[in-house]
């Protein structure tokens, strides 16, 4: 019913905060109720209105991206890597309003701090899942990449870490897995940047795993 909208608004980044109201209203919150997924969040960071920040967050299932845009108030862009852009309908509106990158070129790369720099001067934050893809089911916190502590470094933004305790359970990409359930999610204590410089950028992404990491082994 709403497809129209969706496809009106992800046509220019001036309607991007119109997409992503309907996307965090219209698209998130009716299918996860829908199939039996109320949500919980213990908040101990407030992000500000019109304040931009660095959202990071464990990724283990198909619900992922829902529960960022419900956790998130503030209007955000994800930063993934293009191969999701193949996936029917969902990649026809994944590659108009995320910010695309190709691992294997550099200049991808290079690019995406370019283009991250004009949706944060929009007053917008970018979220990134710092593991780098989906690991294998058995794994309970990958390796974080150092993209997304790079970014918000340079850019001088706080570093949002949250915990989603149990998407994987109810919803994981294994084929036929998962039940409706509670999801869980924790917003923590931001880390700030403001006096980092890019040779903190492993320390901070440490110090954010870690605090994920605690979180996950605490609740299983």
């Amino acid at each position: 019913m709403f497809s129209p909208l969706l496809v009106v608004t992800s046509l220019s980044e001036r309607w991007y905060r119109q997409f992503f109201w309907l996307a965090r209203n219209i698209w998130a919150r009716p299918i996860l109720l829908g199939m039996g997924c109320p949500q919980r969040v213990v908040r101990e960071g407030r992000q500000q209105k019109g304040k931009s920040y660095m959202l990071v967050a464990n990724h283990t299932s198909m619900f992922d991206i829902m529960l960022m845009l419900r956790i998130s108030r503030n209007p955000f862009v994800f930063v993934g890597k293009k191969e999701l852009a193949k996936i029917p309908l969902f990649g026809f509106f994944y590659k108009r309003v995320c910010i695309l990158v190709d691992r294997k070129d550099s200049r991808s790369r290079t690019g995406v701090y370019r283009r991250a720099r004009r949706r944060l001067d929009q007053g917008l934050s970018i979220c990134i899942f710092p593991e780098g893809g989906v690991p294998d089911e058995h794994i309970v916190l990958d390796d974080f990449k150092d993209g997304a502590f790079k970014m918000a470094i340079a850019h001088k933004i706080p570093v949002v870490p949250m915990t989603f305790y149990d998407n994987k359970r109810r919803f994981s990409f294994t084929l036929l897995s998962g039940a409706p359930g509670l999801l869980r999610a924790k917003v923590h204590s931001f880390f700030e940047t403001g006096i980092l410089e890019d040779e903190d950028k492993t320390t901070l992404r440490e110090e954010v795993r870690n605090v994920i990491l605690k979180e996950l082994t605490k609740a299983n």
